[in-house]
């Protein structure tokens, strides 16, 4: 999801200043954690004042939910990249401040997408998805929020943009790593963890709730899970793609030629830019990569040679790399439910039926599809956002 969508929703709910502060806290014996230096805080009032400076007439209502301060950290720990490569990632985590006497769950929120650094969480950019969190913990959670690899400690790494391992393993490293420094600093953490995000952060969720059940399931425990528009059925989006007409955007088309960039690099398919695109495309493409402006349909920017292997499914490599992400069909056990705008011209609605359909058919009991009757990419995320509430809040416990 590009991040602009979320301005105007956080420009209202979070418009306050970072206060900074820079203590550091690390424990030498951690296998994943490596630092964790805080980052500043706001009392339960500066909160409240905040607010009602931002939403007039409509703080009343706003300040219920707050129930606690916060104070936050950057997280640095150990991940791998794609390449097997040890490296350190970060990532932000808010504590709340005002209720050490209850014992409270976990959520961890994974971001979407973001073109710009300082976007990520962990420089803690309230008009950014960290607002999310902030205002998340503020409602009585542990939050958490991976940067992902190619942002934050990471940056000089490429982002595995839309790739299912990349994005799943230093997630999943990440919220180890916040498990060691909440045993070592004996925060009030009831073990129950919760995930949830939206479009790439979506799609992150879903990777990282698969790779947890699968691999983690006595290190950590995932109550709920909240999943929005991400596009978990990526074969059948570009088949989508290719036989009907996208929207044109140019922000879209940036989106989907980072996933080619990131799927060539990546299988080391290495193929030149103009195995991919034709003119003239290819040479805005070549000047400015997936930052190229261009508002055409998808499959007009694309070489038709390209286009018809993978039509014809000859284009075994590049099918591969696409298959290698779908995470569409499998069985969850923990609570999931899928929230995605019937009229999402980004990420197709057919991501979330076709996985609903699938987990299904699969025996999965504990999964929701809540299609959100003509909403886009953009006007769903208010629905995706309080549903995500209720649902953490209906299992925080």
């Amino acid at each position: 999801m590009k991040i602009s969508t979320f301005r105007p929703f956080l420009l209202v709910l979070l418009s306050f200043w970072i206060l900074s502060c820079g203590k550091t806290e690390v424990d030498p014996v951690n296998i994943y954690l490596v630092e964790a230096k805080e980052g500043g805080q706001f009392s339960k009032t500066e909160l409240a004042s905040q607010l009602g400076t931002s939403l007039g007439a409509s703080s009343s209502q706003v300040a219920l939910f707050i129930r606690t301060g916060v104070k936050f950290y950057k997280i640095t720990y150990k991940t791998k990249n794609t390449n097997g490569d040890q490296i350190s990632a970060s990532g932000a985590l808010i504590l709340p401040t005002d209720l050490n006497q209850e014992s409270l769950a976990l959520a961890s929120y994974q971001h979407g997408t973001i073109f710009n650094e300082t976007d990520a969480p962990s420089y803690f950019g309230l008009t950014t998805e960290f607002g999310i969190g902030a205002f998340l913990a503020s409602t009585g959670y542990i939050t958490c929020m991976p940067d992902y690899v190619g942002y934050g400690a990471s940056k000089e790494q490429k982002h595995p943009y839309e790739h299912r391992e990349g994005l799943a393993q230093p997630s999943v490293d990440f919220i180890l790593a916040v498990k060691e420094f909440l045993t070592n600093q004996k925060v009030n953490w009831n073990n129950n963890l919760l995930l949830g995000g939206y479009s790439e952060g979506g799609y992150a969720t879903m990777a990282t709730f698969k790779m947890l059940e699968e691999k983690y399931k006595s290190e950590l425990n995932v109550k709920a899970v909240s999943s929005g528009a991400g596009a978990y059925n990526k074969t059948k989006t570009l088949e989508s793609f290719l036989t009907e007409k996208t929207s044109g955007e140019a922000g879209n088309n940036r989106s989907y030629m980072w996933v080619l960039n990131t799927y060539d690099r990546i299988y080391k398919l290495n193929r030149p830019l103009s195995s991919y695109y034709v003119e003239p495309y290819l040479s805005q493409v070549t000047k400015d990569s997936y930052l190229a402006n261009i508002s055409k349909s998808f499959d007009e920017i694309l070489n038709p040679t390209f286009v018809k292997g993978l039509v014809q499914k000859t284009d075994t490599p590049f099918l591969n790399a696409v298959l290698d992400n779908d995470i569409y069909d499998w069985k969850p056990t923990a609570v999931l439910r899928l929230y995605h705008g019937t009229s999402d011209t980004y990420v197709p609605y057919l991501n979330s039926k076709t996985a609903y359909d699938a987990m299904i058919k699969r025996g999965a009991a504990n999964v929701t599809l809540v299609p959100i009757d003509g909403g886009n990419h953009g006007s769903s995320i208010s629905t995706f956002l309080l549903g995500t509430l209720d649902l953490f809040n209906k299992y925080k416990n």
